[in-house]
């Protein structure tokens, strides 16, 4: 039977699933650990899950900063695998090494300086006790801290496992995810309560295995590629010269710094929504943190479809295929939405037994309750317009990515949160709700740009 236009047949998925699997893998572990650390956490106190969850909420605008910096030199890597030319996939590579630790060195000098005030934003004085401020104040900054130490093996990391999968190698980083996940669940066990004859350090513990198990992801993926030069014909000569050719430099970094900007400020802007949501108190803090950690472990497929259409369309456009990529983005952003719709179900269905893994007061996991459900609800939307980002990301369309996704953030979403959070009474939840049902106009925005094909392009042809 001929494969329709949203269907396609048995070896399609074949390689679909062999792409997006160990991503879903590898991302599902990683934020079933941080749930199980984020549980761990949760039993010694709200105030102490407060402070790391504000810190990550954080830390999380300068992950999404690397990954857009990363995603310039990405589009091109992808396409130069799939036209044959490893000598620009190592140029590719150099170009990650390299912004990424600028980027990483910017945001520790960030954190030391400002890491502080930038906490406190999230603590409204109009409803919580000097007390708990406080509290919440110190057990961020004992966390943050030490989360300092781990970024420079996580930006490598990212540089490597980006470059592995864009050459069709997912297994690897997946593996390395799995290894670190062990090793950060084990010792977030025994540092956090005290156990093996292990100090009891709670939020300190919990960072300390973080920094880690990062350690241990890096050194894995950086030691296999250049042990595999075989396979990653990239990784011969790596080091030979650091120097990228000019003109290649600069493409990537006019591909790439919308892509980047866009990444700083959507997370940037997401911190900006969770502080909005914070004005209602720290039960609503608590609440988010709790629902974000679940809806996460159920978002991987979607996520993982991303990485697909970055993956299998990228180098079907390096290759010259354009009408191979049209059929394949199609399929794949199908794929996601149908997936999303069951995932979404299955997160809805679950939403009440969440919450009571927590130490938290009542109030906290009604709340946590109410923002998983609207988020399981919302689910399909998020896949969609993820889908549709990644194959105008894919495409070398990075000024339009950087419309469809910060500037309307920042354009609509953020000043609607704002006026709502400070001169209305609309309680958290309808406010969430009210936000996320925004995205509607980017689902429309995106499915006319997806099909108009703009992004239908190569990018390395000489």
């Amino acid at each position: 039977m001929k494969p329709n236009k949203f269907i396609g047949d048995k070896k399609f998925y074949g390689r679909v699933l062999k792409v997006a699997v160990p991503i879903m893998i590898q991302n599902g572990i990683s934020n079933f650990v941080n749930l199980l650390d984020n549980i761990m956490i949760g039993q010694v106190g709200t105030e102490k899950m407060s402070g790391v969850a504000i810190v990550n909420q954080l830390m999380f605008v300068l992950y999404l900063g690397l990954f857009g910096a990363l995603a310039g030199p990405g589009i091109y890597g992808a396409q130069f695998f799939g036209s044959g030319n490893h000598e620009g996939v190592r140029h590719s590579l150099r170009y990650k090494i390299y912004i990424s630790l600028a980027l990483v060195g910017i945001g520790i000098l960030v954190f030391i300086t400002a890491g502080e005030s930038l906490m406190t934003l999230y603590l409204s004085e109009e409803v919580e006790t000097a007390q708990s401020a406080d509290m919440v104040l110190k057990y961020g900054k004992d966390y943050m801290l030490v989360m300092l130490f781990g970024l420079v093996p996580f930006a490598i990391e990212e540089a490597y496992a980006s470059t592995l999968r864009e050459c069709g190698q997912t297994r690897v980083p997946m593996l390395a995810g799995l290894a670190a996940v062990a090793v950060n669940l084990c010792l977030n066990y025994v540092l956090i309560f005290g156990k093996l004859g292990f100090p009891e350090l709670g939020v300190t513990g919990a960072a300390i295995a973080t920094v880690i198990s990062r350690f241990v992801q890096s050194a894995i993926v950086v030691i296999w590629t250049h042990r595999h030069t075989g396979k990653m014909k990239f990784a011969v000569g790596l080091y030979k010269t650091l120097k990228i050719p000019s003109d290649l430099a600069k493409k990537i970094t006019v591909k790439g710094l919308p892509l980047m900007a866009n990444e700083l400020l959507w997370s940037a802007g997401m911190a900006v929504l969770n502080q909005c949501y914070s004005r209602r108190g720290l039960d609503a803090v608590a609440g988010l943190n709790i629902a974000s950690t679940f809806n996460n472990l159920f978002n991987v497929v979607f996520i993982a479809m991303g990485s697909a259409v970055a993956i299998m369309v990228g180098q079907l456009l390096g290759a010259g295929e354009l009408k191979e990529a049209r059929e394949t983005d199609t399929r794949l952003i199908a794929f996601s939405v149908g997936s999303s719709v069951l995932m979404g179900a299955i997160l809805f269905l679950l939403s009440p037994v969440f919450p009571e893994f927590y130490n938290s007061e009542d109030t906290v996991k009604e709340l946590a309750c109410g923002f998983i459900r609207i988020s399981a609800v919302c689910m399909p939307l998020y896949a969609f317009m993820h889908a549709s980002y990644f194959t105008l990301r894919t495409g070398g369309k990075t000024f339009v990515t950087f419309l469809f996704d910060s500037v309307f953030l920042w354009g609509i979403s953020i000043p609607v949160a704002f006026i709502i959070s400070r001169y209305t009474g609309m309680e958290v939840l309808m406010m969430f709700f009210c936000i996320q049902m925004i995205d509607v106009i980017k689902c429309i925005i995106g499915f006319i740009l997806v099909k108009k094909g703009i992004w239908l392009q190569n990018l390395v042809r000489k």
